[in-house]
């Protein structure tokens, strides 16, 4: 699970970096926001630590711009801020949780953990779509009656997108934005053949395209 630590207290980022690379998370300390608005076009991550209070653009700031393009990593806010405001607006901007600080790195990491396993990060969960087509979050394949089949990288995280966002449409601008990042983009016609290709695996009636809108996954 890889982590972005938006931190401007030095010695708390190193103490919360070290403490998460021990129990195996992989984690980008930043200590400022504009480093971290761009490590977070530039990269992929699985999980945004965000202070409020930081140099250049607050952890807020970050959040409502993210939201508003459309990116739906998970965000828990690690923050001293005792203003109700900004407890207000973390959730308005896509907050998943909060932390105050002082707090304990033991809670810390439970609060990960219940992301971690909401939203399927690296997990061994297995996806029922049918009553014979599951989708394994381990191997990222679908597994079909006694058949184990292999997705292309693109096709499978298209399909785990899907599967977290079940039942709302998703647009291909989303999906571009969320998938593929800073990477070359795709043609629309790419991205089409991918999900030409996954409806193949599954039951064709649940993956439904709304003409003008995108595709809605239904189960």
């Amino acid at each position: 699970m890889k982590i972005l630590l938006l931190e401007d207290d030095i010695i708390l980022a190193e103490i919360i970096s070290e403490y998460l690379i021990k129990n195996n998370f992989i984690v980008s300390i930043t200590y400022d926001g504009y480093e971290a608005e761009e490590l977070i076009y530039s990269e992929q991550f699985d999980l945004l630590l965000l202070d409020i209070n930081v140099p250049n653009i607050s952890g807020l700031s970050i959040a409502n711009k993210i939201r508003s393009n459309g990116l739906l990593m998970p965000i828990i806010f690690i923050s001293s801020s005792i203003c109700l405001d900004d407890f207000k607006k973390a959730y308005q901007y896509g907050a998943n949780d909060f932390i105050r600080k002082p707090f304990s790195l033991e809670e810390l990491l439970i609060r990960i953990n219940y992301i971690k396993e909401k939203f399927f990060i690296e997990s061994t969960k297995v996806i029922k779509l049918t009553n014979d087509i599951k989708f394994n979050f381990r191997t990222m394949s679908i597994e079909k009656e006694t058949k184990n089949i292999s997705l292309p990288k693109k096709e499978a995280e298209i399909l785990k997108y899907f599967l977290l966002n079940k039942n709302r449409i998703i647009s291909i601008n989303e999906l571009i934005l969320n998938i593929w990042g800073y990477e070359a983009e795709p043609s629309i016609a790419t991205i089409r053949t991918y999900i030409k290709n996954i409806r193949k695996h599954i039951d064709k009636d649940s993956f439904e395209t709304i003409k003008g809108l995108g595709y809605i996954l239904k189960i």
